[in-house]
């Protein structure tokens, strides 16, 4: 039996109903579909124990947005994305308090780097109290990588946060997908946290409110597929069996989609705005354009 991996819950959620017949309601979840600035939008809900056992996810609130219409060059879409990221993100950040974003990944890797590419467009305002008063005060940290640094990137953030005493901390991560269509075209925004490395089979230590004790909001952008998954995608389309596949299990190997350089960047530009926005909700995408520029 091939692993199916997958980081985001509308994903797992879909799985289940394939497995256990689309019109029966799974315990413990509540799910629906919706529309956000024009953009489909899943909302899954875990509410209890046994919803966390049927979806192999944490209890807690998490919006997968599907953006696939940035790719397509629609009216005003950066824009529209960017003020769906930022609705979203404001339903989960306390409503007032410092906030400390936390960009992890490998600058290096491109499919690994929408962290750390996330923080160039983070609005920064904790040094700038007496400049902007009425900016919310917001710091950021790059967590870096253990093999780079030697240091898990809870132990990054966790000496930060104690520094900051900050509401929340925000931490923004690429995912790992089932689905081929959903790299680079799905962003899941949860109240839940994250735990790095997890998609792809490299579990790290945990990025949650039990870890760090206080809220943790994750942003994560599926940037890679597994191959025996993706083989399985493809094979299911042509009507194949996943017995063709037994060869490829455990192979440990990914994908990631093409254009992957660009999409990254515009990627990491939605998230960040979108982030900035939910921070500085008095600002205009215009206005915050101008500061970062």
């Amino acid at each position: 039996m091939l692993t199916i991996r997958t980081d985001l819950a509308a994903e797992a959620h879909q799985l289940w109903q394939e497995r256990a017949g689309k019109t029966t309601r799974l315990p413990g979840i509540l799910a629906r579909d919706e529309e956000l600035e024009g953009f489909p939008l899943t909302r899954v809900e875990v509410l209890d124990g046994e919803g966390e056992a049927a979806l192999g996810k944490p209890r807690g609130i998490y919006f997968t947005l599907d953006v696939s219409a940035l790719w397509r060059r629609e009216e005003d879409v950066f824009g529209r994305a960017v003020r769906a990221a930022a609705s979203l993100l404001a339903q989960l950040l306390p409503e007032e308090g410092p906030v400390l974003a936390a960009g992890l990944g490998n600058p290096a890797m491109t499919p690994d780097a929408l962290g750390p590419r996330m923080l160039e467009h983070l609005l920064v305002t904790r040094h700038l109290r007496e400049v902007l008063p009425g900016f919310r005060s917001v710091a950021g940290i790059g967590a870096g990588v253990l093999g780079s640094t030697g240091l898990e990137a809870a132990e990054w953030i966790r000496g930060a946060a104690d520094r900051v005493k900050p509401a929340a901390v925000v931490v923004a991560d690429a995912l790992a997908a089932r689905s081929l269509d959903r790299l680079c075209s799905s962003i899941q925004i949860s109240d839940t946290g994250l735990i790095p490395g997890s998609g792809v089979g490299n579990h790290r230590m945990a990025l949650n409110r039990e870890g760090l004790g206080l809220p943790v909001i994750s942003i994560g952008v599926p940037t890679v597929v597994s191959v025996e998954t993706a083989a399985k995608d493809l094979l299911s389309q042509a009507g194949g069996s996943e017995e063709m596949l037994s060869g490829l299990a455990g192979r440990g190997l990914f994908v990631t989609p093409d254009s992957i350089d660009y999409k990254i960047r515009e990627l990491a530009k939605v998230v960040g705005y979108g982030l900035d926005l939910a921070l500085q909700p008095g600002l205009e995408l215009t206005e915050l354009e101008a500061l970062l520029a």
